[in-house]
């Protein structure tokens, strides 16, 4: 591939490093609305958790047209349109607050959503295919940071656009923030046009994979070890967007002040776990065994959570957030691994499986109003078990599975 015989790999991760801090600034607008919701409309943690299930719901329904899209007019243009229906997304919350509409809330939620699936379809593969394969987790790992150092600046950005606490808005005084946050993407978005981000097609991705099967699969479901990731995936970005996204609202549930200011807990143990990525893999540990480590470091920061006096389980969501930081470098590649020619169907699955963001967190939203926060969070331990299993056996389930006679 042209990019790697060059070497000029830099520019584009540059590039690309932004657009998925982009993608993190996004997501974590919802850690705002969430608890702004509750209060302003008076709904319950239930009802405002849909903002989340509106967003991530996105990605189950245009992650295949969003693939099929980058096929037909290409990565750069992909992304480029991306920021316009971001700015669009946007633009709709002003009349969102306006008419006090939760309906046009989650309206504005899901095509700000369907951008991130736009951006997210393109940018993911782009930075897994940009080097070799085996050393995808440490990319997609300094790709991360860049994601979860965003999320919160969101509220953080809001709170100090606004001059209010969280605690003391009201809807009428987001409108001006989002007119500003929709100027703001329509400029990335030209800046992505003339920037000298390099083309990739998906056929020089496929001839470039190592071990690609060639053994007469005719079928995307003929290769477990994918459908088992994509599980795995679906249920680590609904853990993560809990831990990620509900973090100002759980301070708010504990009577905390300055609630936003919580909102870094999460992206410290997030981030402290990429950096121990891209250390780590694959010089010291393999992809799948940082997955497996990972793994129980997200299960006992789980039990912290849940089992610690209530004003001391905010801070162990970082153990949690530490342990998912690899989970994602870590599934896409072991998942898309081998795939040859269904590569590119195969990064459409996984993508639409970060719709788990859509169903996971709702689930915690209406359990949270059934039993509290903070237990809650048990949602945790089965997801984070499947995920072990992944990392024990599931990646290894290479062989193809017979089709039905």
């Amino acid at each position: 591939m042209e990019l790697r015989k060059n070497g000029g790999i830099v520019i584009p991760l540059v590039i690309i490093g932004m657009m998925f801090f982009v993608v993190g600034f996004a997501l974590g607008i919802n850690s705002y609305i969430v608890p702004l919701l509750e209060s302003a409309l008076e709904v319950s943690s239930g009802q405002s958790y849909m903002i989340l299930a509106a967003t991530f719901a996105a990605f189950f329904v245009f992650s295949y047209p969003a693939t099929s899209l980058i096929l037909r007019i290409g990565y750069r243009k992909t992304m480029v349109l991306s920021f316009a229906v971001f700015a669009a997304g946007f633009l709709l919350f002003v009349p969102s607050a306006q008419c006090r509409s939760l309906p046009l809330f989650l309206l504005a939620s899901f095509v700000c959503g369907t951008a991130n699936t736009i951006l997210q379809a393109a940018i993911n593969p782009y930075a897994t295919y940009l080097g070799p394969i085996e050393s995808a987790a440490r990319r997609i790992s300094i790709m991360g940071i860049c994601n979860i150092m965003a999320w919160p600046v969101s509220p953080l950005f809001l709170s100090w656009l606004i001059g209010k606490s969280i605690d003391s808005m009201s809807l009428s005084d987001i409108i001006f923030p989002f007119y500003i946050l929709a100027v703001i993407f329509v400029i990335l978005g030209i800046f992505v046009w003339l920037s000298p981000l390099k083309e990739m097609k998906f056929g020089e991705q496929e001839e470039d994979l190592e071990g690609a099967y060639d053994d007469g699969r005719t079928s995307i479901w003929q290769f477990p070890h994918l459908i088992l990731g994509s599980i795995a995936l679906f249920m680590y970005v609904g853990i993560e967007t809990i831990a990620m996204a509900s973090s100002v609202d759980y301070a708010v549930s504990l009577g905390l002040s300055d609630p936003e200011q919580y909102a870094l807990i999460p992206s410290i143990g997030m981030v402290a776990g990429y950096v121990f990525g891209i250390i780590m893999i694959p010089g010291y540990l393999s992809q799948s065994a940082a997955l497996r480590l990972h793994s129980w470091i997200a299960v006992a920061g789980t039990l912290l959570v849940v089992l610690l006096p209530a004003r001391m389980s905010v801070y162990a969501v970082a153990v949690v957030t530490f342990g998912c930081s690899v989970m994602y470098p870590a599934i896409f590649p072991l998942a898309l691994d081998g795939l040859g020619k269904f590569a590119k169907t195969g990064s459409s699955i996984l993508v639409a499986c970060i719709a788990g963001g859509s169903i996971v967190p709702l689930l915690y939203g209406f359990l949270k109003d059934w039993v509290g926060s903070q237990a809650a969070y048990w949602i945790g331990i089965p997801c984070f078990l499947f995920i072990m299993y992944y990392a024990y056996c599931g990646y290894r389930m290479k062989k193809p599975v017979s089709p039905r006679r």
